[in-house]
């Protein structure tokens, strides 16, 4: 944020803090906050600046809505995620009456659709501040007229070029954390709204990502994951034009930083010289995830993807030459308008040939505003549902044999975190493979050697390496 705008921000959030202050003493008790965070990984972000802020006014985080702040950061990628939170809303008003005095906040993607907006602000007139995606640093202020006001506070910027630096964060773990190196999207993939409620691609300045990634290194975090809706397209919106994989370079440089990871790649425009930097990098783990949406050219040019068959499986063809030993993983769309069942057959080949570690796999979800909502041929339900259950077999069938290629070795895990079972801890390694083991909790943020000794699958049973 400029100066002006912390000194703002800054004062609201003591504002903030006196007024809970004067609550806490009314009350006789600590004031919480929930807060749920819906979608990627960017989203997960922005709701850890929102915690940042509810710590800093003195809420202290309550495990579920009985609470007297809650906040919903929302996802409008697919159909149902809208559903889940206008439920949420519905059970909250509930609760609302028993606590006039709840503050109900929701913001993110969802709130960038204008029918969204309206619907909140026709049916749901107790939830208190509606924000989007774009205002995310003047929180502090929104929250300080909502803890002033019983109307309803809706504040939507369409659209802004500014990248605001330096908002606060409470991360979830102390030894990684992703960082945002651009924002919005220039794709227009027919089937997704991303780019109409995240905006244009704007990326951050190299010195940016790397102070504060300095900064997160001296803090503790080991391991960071660069985000992006296309990481591919860094840097072409500077006045001075940086690569993503030189980028990579500049990052890898960075003492104390041991693992980098990044998402998400676009096939499109995943250059020989960041393949190149990814095979000779000593930290930049080697797992890619690489969208690949369906395996039909006729499909891949409707859905606006700008390659096709033939060019996604040469890159990977590309990619295993460079690194034999990647760990590959995808998104895939089934059901898409149109899709006959040898468009089908296409992506299960793409499948076959591929070897993916794991793939998500989504049944097309008909978003309001994007060209595919409109188009002919919108599959039946029952036909959708059956090839999506041929693919996720196959999906399972594949990844069960890739993912056992470690059977046997040892391998460097990062500890992440307790498991439900006692005694049990559990990490990744570099190819994003989750592994359970038993060990003391003392290892968790540490890095340890761990014999895969059984594979399940998706993840591994291990034992410490002596």
């Amino acid at each position: 944020m400029q100066t002006k705008d912390i000194q703002s921000q800054t004062y609201y959030t003591e504002e903030c803090r006196r007024i809970l202050k004067d609550q806490e003493q009314e009350q006789g008790r600590r004031l919480t906050y929930f807060a749920q965070s819906s979608g990627c990984q960017m989203n997960n972000l922005q709701t850890e600046s929102v915690c940042a802020v509810m710590e800093q006014i003195g809420c202290e985080r309550a495990e579920d809505e009985h609470a007297d702040v809650v906040i919903y950061n929302t996802c409008t990628v697919r159909e149902n995620a809208n559903q889940k939170i206008y439920g949420h809303l519905g059970r909250l008003k509930s609760l609302k009456k028993k606590n006039p005095r709840m503050k109900i906040v929701v913001f993110g993607c969802m709130m960038q659709e204008e029918h969204v907006v309206e619907k909140i602000r026709k049916d749901y007139t107790f939830v208190n501040l509606v924000f989007g995606t774009h205002n995310l640093h003047k929180f502090p202020e929104m929250f300080y007229h909502a803890l002033l006001s019983d109307s309803q506070i809706i504040d939507i910027w369409k659209d802004s070029q500014e990248i605001v630096e330096g908002l606060p964060t409470l991360r979830k773990y102390r030894f990684k954390t992703g960082v945002n190196i651009m924002f919005g999207c220039n794709n227009f993939c027919s089937y997704c709204i991303v780019p109409y409620v995240r905006g244009r691609e704007k990326s951050r300045e190299p010195e940016a990502i790397l102070k504060e990634i300095r900064e997160l290194t001296e803090d503790g975090v080991t391991e960071v994951m660069l985000l992006g809706q296309n990481v591919n397209s860094y840097g072409k919106t500077l006045a001075r034009p940086v690569s993503f994989a030189r980028l990579l370079e500049q990052v890898e440089e960075v003492p104390g930083l041991k693992r980098i990871r990044f998402l998400t790649s676009h096939p499109k425009d995943l250059s020989d010289e960041l393949i190149e930097v990814m095979a000779g990098s000593k930290k930049v783990c080697h797992h890619l995830h690489l969208p690949l949406q369906s395996g039909s050219s006729r499909i891949l040019k409707e859905m606006n993807r700008r390659y096709d068959k033939e060019k996604y499986l040469g890159l990977v063809e590309k990619i295993r030459k460079a690194i034999p030993d990647i760990s590959l993983t995808t998104d895939i769309i089934v059901g898409f308008p149109g899709e006959t069942e040898e468009d089908f057959l296409d992506t299960l080949d793409v499948v076959n040939r591929c070897g993916f570690d794991t793939a998500f796999t989504f049944k097309y979800s008909r978003r309001t505003g994007t060209p595919a909502a409109k188009m002919p041929d919108q599959i039946p339900d029952d036909i959708v549902a059956e090839r999506f259950n041929r693919l996720l077999a196959l999906v399972q069938e594949k990844g069960r044999i890739a993912s056992a290629r470690f059977l046997g070795e040892t391998r460097e895990v990062l500890v992440e975190e307790k498991n439900r079972e006692s005694g049990i801890l559990t990490g990744r390694t570099e190819h994003n493979l989750l592994v359970h083991f038993p060990g003391p909790e003392e290892l968790i943020g540490s890095y340890v050697q761990v014999k895969l000794t059984e594979c399940k699958g998706f993840y591994y049973f291990g034992v410490l390496s002596e």
